[in-house]
């Protein structure tokens, strides 16, 4: 079952029509989580949302809680919020990207995609990855093909995944594709 922790965004429920296209999904507002169903979950997806990674304490703690446990997949807001607990600053960017389509690019630090592989994404986001960024297990994994802002991230060995943009949006044409690949993974 996956797990999806909702941040009250418009786009939650597209999310959870994409992930239920691979198996059954259980949704819930972060400030309400069902610890049983959390805890018997094998996928924790961090929904898109408001505000910044520091809104979302509670979320923050079931990340480290879960990380390494269960695949965790975070999506805009989910994606800062992983890259938060792992000691990136999240700041405003320059320019404010909202349904705006770009290209990304993968990078050689990919263990699911084939480097230099092109993906039209879809972007929700004022907020961007503060670089440079170091990790010795956090790998970014795509990055804009413009302005070469990280827009992935993975571990394959803690089953952590996380996009910039939102694998669920039209603006998206690989995005089963991508959900597929991290799932099967």
């Amino acid at each position: 079952m996956i797990y999806i922790i909702d941040h009250q965004d418009s786009f939650t429920w597209n999310v959870v029509h994409q992930f239920s296209k691979f198996d059954k999904v259980y949704c819930s507002n972060y400030f309400n989580i069902n610890k049983k169903k959390l805890d018997q979950s094998t996928t924790i997806v961090l929904s898109p949302g408001p505000g910044s990674p520091k809104d979302y304490p509670l979320t923050s703690k079931i990340y480290k809680k879960y990380k390494g446990r269960k695949k965790i997949i975070g999506i805009c807001l989910g994606y800062q919020q992983i890259l938060f607990n792992e000691k990136g600053k999240i700041v405003q960017q320059k320019n404010i990207f909202h349904g705006y389509q770009s290209k990304v690019k993968v990078t050689k630090e990919s263990k699911l995609f084939k480097k230099n592989k092109i993906f039209k994404v879809g972007r929700y986001h004022s907020l961007k990855l503060y670089e440079p960024y170091k990790s010795n297990s956090i790998k970014i994994t795509m990055r804009c093909a413009k302005s070469n802002i990280p827009m992935a991230i993975e571990n394959k060995e803690i089953n952590v995944y996380g996009f910039q943009f939102h694998p669920e949006s039209f603006l998206t044409e690989n995005g089963n594709f991508i959900i597929k690949k991290i799932l099967s993974s």
